[in-house]
């Protein structure tokens, strides 16, 4: 299947495919590998507010000498920042020593389910956070020049479907876990009739991933001469309206995760069939305290539970 460089988002802009992730990097590993990723020809860095870690990768930007304006940049709004998005916001730009953002639903809303800073914690149940893309609907419209682009993360097809009842700006981008045994195929196709285009987080099923060992996985990576790391990523930037994030902080890996091959059709199937025998999800929503969010595979846990 023919490999694109980048994903056309409903504002026009073009997102490229393969981005550095940066989601459970440890503290002083992450501005190292954001300036290497970046120097070795990187065009996205994605980070969050609740990786801790935007003063770090706002670190690897300015040491890199990479032009601002030549590389994608998304960050995501913290579960208890719902509340306090525009504040959130400013939050960010600063910690990541930016003037704008290129995906920001008010910073990729990371997951629908307002949460109580801490110590009290927990789910904040007296807050929609519908009423949260409303206000990142406002900052995209009154601040073009801070937000680019306003997306939404780890959002299921049932409070997508709530949320396009309300939304005067349609997500750009929903970003959620997708690997062979995490396919989400309704959710990436309803997205994709909807204009809103899909990133593929934790593409190789997460640390300690046992689709390395798989023997499909490795079975194809022997036939194109690369690592099972390079298939697992190469499969979601081989799909129409998907980019993905490849997350390392060795400086070998994060430039060999920029290898990309083209899968044909039967490949994409026979990977994507894993899904069959070895099904699994890695972020799952239990610890937000508002329940499986509409995800079928989560909602059936619970029911045997």
């Amino acid at each position: 299947m023919p490999l694109k460089p980048a994903v056309k988002l409903n504002t026009g802009a073009e997102m490229p495919t393969l981005g550095l992730g940066t989601w459970r990097s440890a503290p002083g590993e992450v501005e190292k590998a954001v300036e290497i990723a970046l120097k070795a020809g990187y065009k996205s860095i994605d980070t969050a507010a609740a990786y801790g870690n935007e003063g770090e990768v706002g670190e690897g930007i300015k040491a890199s000498g990479v032009p601002r304006e030549s590389f994608f940049l998304t960050t995501k709004l913290n579960n208890t920042d719902h509340r306090i998005a525009p504040q959130a916001l400013e939050s960010s730009l600063r910690k990541l020593n930016t003037t704008y953002l290129d995906l920001c639903p008010q910073r990729l809303m990371h997951w629908p389910a307002p949460m109580k800073p801490q110590p009290e914690g927990g789910a904040d149940k007296e807050w929609d956070w519908k009423n949260t893309w409303k206000t990142m609907e406002k900052i995209y419209k009154e601040h073009p020049d801070k937000v680019k682009a306003i997306g939404v993360s780890n959002v299921s097809v049932e409070f997508m479907e709530e949320l396009l009842t309300v939304a005067e700006v349609v997500p750009a981008v929903n970003q959620i876990e997708l690997h062979p045994s995490c396919n989400q195929a309704e959710l990436v196709e309803f997205c994709s009739s909807k204009g809103i285009s899909i990133t593929a987080y934790s593409p190789l099923g997460s640390q300690d991933s046992p689709l390395h060992e798989n023997p499909v996985v490795q079975k194809i990576a022997e036939r194109h001469g690369v690592s099972t790391a390079n298939v697992l990523v190469s499969l979601q930037a081989n799909k129409p309206n998907v980019t993905v994030l490849a997350k390392s902080v060795t400086p070998e890996r994060v430039i060999a995760n920029l290898k990309l091959i083209e899968l044909d059709a039967s490949e994409v199937e026979e990977l994507s069939s894993l899904e069959k025998t070895i099904p699994f999800r890695v972020c799952k929503p239990w610890w937000t305290g508002w329940g499986h969010i509409g995800f079928p595979d989560c909602r059936a846990e619970k029911s045997k539970s």
